[in-house]
């Protein structure tokens, strides 16, 4: 039996048939017992969710705004959004199926993600936020060329669309990367 090499990913912007998907999706790499399976879970210090189908409707109809959805073999596999913002593009709502965490797909989305950045609005830089207190997950952004800025945006502590807290000292860290 031979060893074949895992299909290849495809990349494409998210459409309205796709937001049940990538809902279900960024909620079970983030929230709850499935979210146990990978090593991105924020169910020790969030509960409830973490976006929902408007949130994910509007970043589809954003203008300088895509959500791009991977696939392999026809299947979602991850996403992650990409929105430009003047001279630099936010990276957000990054999600790898839980069971395919690990497997080095998070390092080729976010190289494509700021390839893109670059190719399509010539962006210098990409940004993004983090929970900080996700100590494993800014190490692995910082081993990818990401830098803390030591810039703290508070939590939207009582907005339940971002998740209820388990504890009193959340607040975003922004991550910057030169492209």
């Amino acid at each position: 039996m031979s060893t074949a090499h895992p299909a290849a990913l495809s990349f494409r912007s998210a459409v309205e048939a796709d937001v049940t998907g990538l809902v279900a999706l960024v909620e079970s790499a983030y929230r709850g017992d499935a979210s146990r399976g990978g090593w991105t879970t924020e169910a020790d210090f969030l509960d409830g969710q973490r976006t929902d189908a408007d949130g994910v409707r509007q970043i589809i109809q954003a203008p300088d705004s895509t959500l791009l959805v991977v696939e392999r073999a026809g299947a979602i596999v991850a996403c992650c959004q990409l929105e430009h913002r003047g001279d630099h593009v936010y990276f957000g709502m990054f999600a790898v199926r839980p069971g395919l965490q690990g497997a080095g797909l998070g390092k080729e989305i976010l190289a494509e993600a700021e390839r893109r950045a670059r190719d399509t609005w010539g962006a210098k830089e990409m940004r993004m936020t983090v929970v900080n207190v996700r100590e494993e997950l800014i190490a692995y952004y910082e081993r990818r060329g990401y830098r803390r800025t030591g810039e703290l945006s508070p939590f939207p502590y009582g907005d339940e669309r971002f998740g209820v807290p388990l504890r009193d000292d959340l607040a975003f860290e922004l991550l910057v990367k030169s492209l």
